[in-house]
């Protein structure tokens, strides 16, 4: 028998226009022999199932359903396709959390945490081989910048603690530019993050588990072509450069694959994540930069482009995460 799987998607963040993008992928790629799938969106008003032939239908948020000519559609589980709020931040997972259906991201908790990017490197930073970049976090706007230039040393990252897509980032060079780069931080986020910038090749890495083993995909290694990779360079196609599998020596792949499961283990992950890290320059020693627990997967995102590294459908790796989160 099929399972029924609600594919949720939109937001109320500036990230919505990736879910979609993300969510699109998902749905083409579900396999119809095995799901029955209802693309849901989540928006400021309200949370609905468009069907191609008719007016959209609101969900009963009362127990999580649908009702379709009469007919009342209960869902075996959720995919979460949601960067953002409410998806990525543990709201949306205790909410199913309480009304016992599952779904494919990390469970609420860690969903939460791992949304502050500042509280996560207080969580993994004493994990052997791992190296975190000096920091400050900011949860006022006044005498923030008078905070920073004590603590830190240019150039500075300056980027909203919760977050993603790089939205509201800036690479700080000058001191002047530092005001107007919190000031633009501020405006996404009541907390900031700020760290000194560390010199080094950038990589992305997909973790999953499959069958209770926890996985790690191929790297991509990205080369922006703008100072730092924003968000234009992320969602453009050919804006940056991509190599996948990264370029990494096999010490540097064992160590990193060492590392990144130490940090799906440390967080209580489940379902795909994808962190990201610097190797130094000078010394090769691997900085985390953050853990996104709902990745993208539009056409230009890193897990599509290493799933197919791996030699695997993206038909078969999704069949994984639902077996995985939600059962067979």
């Amino acid at each position: 028998m099929k399972k029924v799987i609600a594919l949720l998607t939109g937001g109320t963040t500036g990230e919505w226009v990736v879910s979609v993008k993300s969510a699109a992928t998902i749905a083409q790629n579900l396999d119809p022999a095995r799901f029955e799938v209802y693309k849901i969106m989540l928006s400021q008003q309200g949370w609905f199932y468009e069907p191609a032939d008719s007016l959209k239908i609101e969900v009963d948020r009362n127990d999580f359903s649908l009702t379709l000519e009469g007919r009342k559609i209960r869902f075996d589980g959720v995919f979460i396709a949601i960067h953002g709020s409410p998806g990525e931040d543990g709201k949306l997972q205790g909410y199913f959390d309480m009304l016992d259906i599952p779904y494919t991201t990390c469970d609420a908790l860690t969903s939460a945490i791992t949304m502050n990017k500042g509280y996560t490197k207080a969580i993994v930073r004493d994990l052997e081989e791992l190296f975190v970049a000096e920091s400050v976090q900011l949860l006022q706007p006044e005498g923030a910048a008078a905070r920073v230039q004590e603590r830190l040393k240019l150039p500075y990252f300056v980027k909203p603690n919760n977050g993603g897509s790089s939205i509201g980032m800036s690479k700080v060079k000058t001191d002047r530019e530092l005001q107007p780069a919190l000031e633009k931080a501020f405006k996404e986020d009541s907390q900031v993050l700020v760290e000194e910038f560390v010199s080094g090749r950038e990589f992305s890495v997909g973790v999953f588990r499959s069958q209770g083993t926890i996985r790690v995909l191929p790297a991509t290694e990205v080369i922006p072509a703008n100072e730092f990779f924003d968000f234009e360079a992320k969602y453009t196609p050919g804006a940056t450069e991509e190599i996948t599998p990264g370029r990494m020596s096999e010490e540097e792949r064992a160590r990193v694959e060492r590392i990144v499961t130490g940090v799906y283990e440390r967080l209580n992950c489940r379902g795909i994540v994808r962190i990201d890290y610097f190797l130094e320059e000078t010394t090769g020693n691997f900085y985390f930069i953050e853990i996104n627990t709902i990745p993208g997967q539009t056409i230009t995102s890193f897990i599509p482009q290493q799933v197919a590294a791996m030699g695997v459908p993206l038909t078969a790796f999704y069949t994984e995460l639902l077996d995985e989160t939600i059962g067979r």
